[in-house]
């Protein structure tokens, strides 16, 4: 390095932040700093890098490589009291531990929080990747919060974000929804229906609706029906569910909704004796109902795995190619369903 400085005119620190790409170094240096390397041919090893950087960290007394959690749901103690999303927590933090990398939480609409202050907060508790969890009704990051996550490495759980598309992890919905229909036929149910809010299914680009319409191409077309997008609408005017229920007559329902089942049991119907139910994301809180398990806990871990191999290969911001690791649901019996 000391070469690469000499031959710039800069610092031996100014070339290993700008081979890092950090923002404290202009883009004009970091190109006369990567013209030389190149010249002089230069190879940065990033996770030795990464090594002497923790090992400097630790000899100051400070702890290394800290990871941030945000949560970045509308409630701010979702990481405590939400149905899904504590388990994506407990996987970042089982997995955290066995690594040995302390995790900090901070929650992403707290107010009058500009990103510079953030970026200052992060950077003063030694944050060196970030990790997002809780984003439920958009897939959308606040604009004016965009210069974090070009500074620090980031992985988005549960959904892939846009505007910026980020490196995220999270069951294979499509995966998800083909399975649950294949149980659904392979326990001789004849007329398999969705209820999906319309919302949650673009939020996973109708990743939901899309395995659910690949898994119905084994069924005759007079049994393919058409799911049920209105479930926030019919929690206040049931008769849209009653509607749909009386035209597609399905004898077994896929849903990520609890409340479907109040609704059967208003409407005078038995589960699973005159209709069964399929949970797409089975939760502890209802042992009894027979579904997906999506393993939230383990897009957790792989969460934590993915935002530290970018930490250690130097590479924060926004890529150009977000990569995505998707996590393999499994079925688990219950009480909702019966063979036919």
């Amino acid at each position: 390095m000391q070469t690469i400085a000499d031959d710039v005119g800069v610092s031996r620190n100014a070339v290993s932040l700008a081979l890092r790409n950090h923002p404290s170094i202009s883009e004009q240096t970091k190109k006369l700093i990567e013209a030389s390397a190149k010249k002089l041919g230069y190879h940065r090893n990033p996770t030795y890098g990464e090594l002497m950087s923790q090992m400097r960290m630790r000899g100051l007394g400070k702890t290394a490589a800290t990871i941030a959690l945000f949560n970045a749901n509308k409630s701010n103690d979702a990481f405590k009291n939400h149905p899904t999303i504590p388990e994506y927590v407990k996987g970042c933090q089982k997995r955290s531990t066995l690594l040995g990398y302390p995790l900090d939480y901070f929650w992403l609409h707290q107010p009058n929080t500009p990103s510079s202050r953030w970026i200052d907060i992060l950077e003063a508790r030694g944050i060196r990747g970030i990790i997002i969890i809780g984003l439920m009704k958009n897939n959308q990051l606040p604009k004016e919060l965009l210069p974090i996550f070009e500074h620090f490495p980031t992985i988005v759980t549960g959904v892939r974000t846009r505007t910026p598309s980020l490196p995220f992890t999270c069951v294979d919905h499509h995966i998800l929804s083909l399975r649950a229909i294949e149980k659904a036929i392979s326990l001789g149910y004849k007329r398999p229906g969705l209820i999906i809010d319309s919302t949650i299914d673009e939020l996973v680009d109708h990743r939901f609706s899309a395995g659910y319409f690949t898994g119905q191409q084994k069924l005759p077309k007079t049994r393919q029906l058409n799911p049920f997008f209105e479930a926030d609408q019919a929690n206040e005017d049931i008769s849209l569910f009653k509607t749909w229920l009386k035209k597609e007559k399905p004898d077994v329902i896929l849903t990520l909704y609890d409340y479907v089942q109040d609704w059967l049991t208003k409407l005078g119907y038995k589960i699973p004796s005159d209709i069964g139910l399929i949970q797409l994301e089975k939760r502890k809180n209802k042992p009894d109902w027979a579904g997906m398990n999506q393993h939230n806990d383990i897009t957790g871990e792989a969460a934590i795995d993915m935002v530290i191999s970018r930490i250690h290969h130097g590479e924060p911001g926004i890529p150009q190619f977000p990569q995505a690791t998707l996590i393999g649901p499994t079925w688990e019996d219950g009480k909702t369903v019966r063979r036919q």
